[in-house]
């Protein structure tokens, strides 16, 4: 599909004090900005996101045939345009959407699906779907982007480390909460982690417990800082997922090129009573997403800055008998920010053409929307040694 025409922001620029040239938008200008203060941010849907009631088919009557309980009536939609509208709960999507600032990739996954949560999540995290990898593909982006190690040049912000993140030369800066800095160990290693002046014999597993420890406590300052300086008024409301934390170290001038986020204990599993509980997560998700824009955008770093959002697999088409719907394979993923070209991207996947068990049949490998995040916006160029193969890239960055 060609994507929709975008919103121009040509007047919050000439509010600002800037003179464009006539024909270039806010979208040019950011495209133009020096690809080494571009950040990107990435937000895991962790549960297996249920793509159709995200962004519902209203105009498809197969939708309606396949989902006599859990479809979403047209009435109900918050309309998109003639044939999709989004879950009544992502009123803060459709904001981005009618600004321009949303591209929408439809059918992503990859071929011979995992339905299991641990293996496509593994995929996923290192783009390396029925094989896997030793690396995150993040990680690996981090070392073909910053060969050299730098500091804090990636934020993974959880209780644990993603293995997405998990990276040959960097070590990720992983925390949960600024003010305590700490995350989750084994005991054995947990001392260690705490406080990396532990004398402890040189060998290659405590030289690396030692260099995470280290990396991790220069880190700490840093960001409890941003932290406490921190002031904002906009309203992230009550999402468990951390994106003011990463305004707050953007706000603060950190050098961190990628942030990592995620959705907490696989939140997104709707197997029983889906309806009432998917669209208050999807609220909570958009109200995040739109506020962190916006934050950004006050702080005047919105040029810098692209956020993609996944999940490890979609749901099955047909409903199941208890008013949910089971692990399947293809679903949408999301670029929003103000360099992004709004509209509808890939192919969309046939509800009348399933593949084997009821699943939409991808029609997007999700490494091509890897490989537009990293060419046309983090490391341009970079896309066939970090994912391992050559992807064809969506236009979805202003170029």
């Amino acid at each position: 599909m060609t994507p929709a025409s975008n919103t121009l922001s040509r007047r919050r620029l000439i509010q600002a004090g800037f003179t464009l040239p006539i024909g270039w938008s806010s979208r040019a200008l950011a495209a133009n900005e020096d690809p080494k203060s571009r950040i990107l941010v990435i937000v895991e849907l962790s549960g297996g996101n249920d793509g159709l009631n995200t962004v519902v088919p209203y105009s498809d009557d197969t939708y309606y045939r396949l989902r006599p309980n859990l479809a979403i009536r047209p009435q109900e939609v918050l309309r998109i345009d003639d044939h999709f509208g989004f879950n009544p709960g992502l009123a803060g999507l459709q904001r981005l959407w009618q600004q321009g600032d949303l591209a929408i990739v439809h059918g992503c996954g990859y071929a011979n699906p995992s339905f299991s949560h641990f293996t496509s999540m593994a995929y996923w995290h290192t783009a390396a779907p029925n094989s896997g990898d030793e690396f995150g593909w993040v990680g690996r982006l981090a070392d073909t982007a910053l060969p050299v190690p730098s500091p804090n040049a990636l934020i993974n912000i959880g209780a644990s480390q993603s293995l997405a993140v998990n990276s040959r030369r960097h070590n990720p800066v992983v925390f949960d909460d600024p003010a305590r800095f700490k995350r989750n160990a084994f005991a054995a290693t947990n001392e260690m982690l705490q406080a990396p002046s532990t004398p402890i014999p040189h060998n290659p597993a405590a030289d690396y417990l030692r260099s995470v420890a280290t990396a991790a406590h220069e880190a700490s300052g840093l960001i409890r800082a941003a932290w406490s300086r921190y002031r904002t008024n906009v309203d992230y409301g009550i999402a468990p997922l951390d994106l003011d934390k990463v305004a707050a170290c953007i706000a603060a001038d950190l050098p961190t090129r990628i942030y990592y986020v995620s959705f907490r204990n696989n939140a997104f599993d709707t197997h029983v009573q889906q309806p009432a509980l998917h669209r208050r997560l999807l609220t909570y998700a958009a109200d995040a997403i739109s506020a962190f824009l916006m934050d950004i955008e006050h702080m005047g770093a919105a040029d810098r800055v692209v956020m993609m959002a996944f999940s490890e697999f979609g749901r099955r088409v047909p409903e199941n008998t208890s008013l949910g719907t089971d692990h399947g394979a293809a679903g949408p993923m999301f670029m929003a920010g103000r360099p992004v070209r709004g509209g509808h991207y890939g192919k969309i996947p046939s509800l009348s053409a399933l593949d084997t068990g009821d699943n939409l049949a991808y029609t997007t490998d999700f490494r091509r929307v890897y490989a537009t995040a990293i060419d046309q916006w983090i490391a341009p160029g970079a896309s066939k040694r970090v994912l391992n193969g050559a992807f064809e890239t969506l236009p979805i960055i202003a170029g």
